[in-house]
């Protein structure tokens, strides 16, 4: 039960980061600016939404791995 709440958070979590990469980065990075008025760079938005990808696919191993066979 444990694999399936956390692969749900996962896949919550790496969403966000695939189609909002600016709001992630208000909520982790932008207090790191002064003003706020910062833009993230391009290689931060790729390297996020490829942490989306890899959160989205460690997710839905979690939810699959309670329902394999032992």
């Amino acid at each position: 039960m444990l694999y399936f709440i956390a692969g749900l958070a996962l896949i919550a979590a790496g969403v966000v980061m695939l189609a909002k990469p600016r709001l992630f980065f208000e909520l982790t990075e932008s207090w790191k600016h002064d003003g706020g008025a910062e833009e993230p760079s391009k290689a931060w938005l790729f390297s996020t939404r490829f942490g989306g990808v890899m959160c989205v696919l460690a997710g839905i191993c979690g939810v699959i791995v309670p329902f394999l066979p032992q």
